[in-house]
């Protein structure tokens, strides 16, 4: 007669290991969020321009082709297509005004929120690009609302930007610092896999 043996117990080990594994894949995912970083003096004082600078989010634009793409390609995200529009045209715009590629920034925030500019992460991130609410005390606007899209956006692409800057134009070394996670790979692959898969011009 064939018995079965009883399966051995896991060792107290091997479950601590697993639920630390669960733990450290759990807090890697939730840390896309805006850098913890504080802004040293010169990117306050960028981020001040930025915020207070009065031209228009979507005044400009020659690309209707790319919006007409890129809403298809939002559309499953964001149902509303005012919204989507809205979404489009000021990535396009903050983009251009930052020097920054608006598929890159289209990546990053379906990484950070996934489009939807009310989300908070457990950090206290708000909105589209998950920015922390300490950067608007920091330039002196601490009732501003980060939920709205077009300030949202403005202060991610600024604070991108000026990374950028920073590490010399290094792309993967920004990401990683924008997500507070300098000197890691895995933050900037989630942003290229993203572009990659769903947001360059086909």
């Amino acid at each position: 007669m064939n018995i079965m043996a009883p399966n051995p117990p896991l060792s107290t080990g091997l479950v601590l290991s697993a639920w630390l594994g669960i733990l450290l894949f759990a807090s890697v995912f939730d840390a896309a969020a805006a850098t913890l970083e504080r802004p040293d003096d010169s990117l306050r004082q960028i981020l001040i321009e930025a915020i207070e600078s009065s031209d228009s989010f979507s005044d400009r634009f020659d690309a209707e082709v790319w919006l007409t793409d890129m809403s298809s390609r939002l559309q499953k995200r964001v149902k509303d297509p005012e919204e989507r529009l809205k979404i489009l045209k000021t990535v396009h715009y903050e983009a251009g005004r930052a020097d920054l590629e608006p598929e890159l920034i289209l990546a990053l925030i379906e990484v950070e929120s996934n489009y939807d500019h009310f989300a908070i992460s457990s950090a206290g991130a708000q909105g589209l690009m998950q920015i922390m609410p300490f950067w608007l005390d920091e330039i002196g606007h601490p009732d501003d609302n980060l939920f709205h899209i077009g300030t949202n956006i403005r202060l991610g692409c600024t604070i991108l930007s000026y990374y950028l800057k920073r590490e010399k134009g290094n792309m993967f070394k920004a990401l990683a610092r924008y997500n507070g996670s300098i000197g890691k790979r895995w933050y900037p692959n989630r942003i290229y896999r993203a572009l990659t898969r769903r947001w360059y011009k086909q």
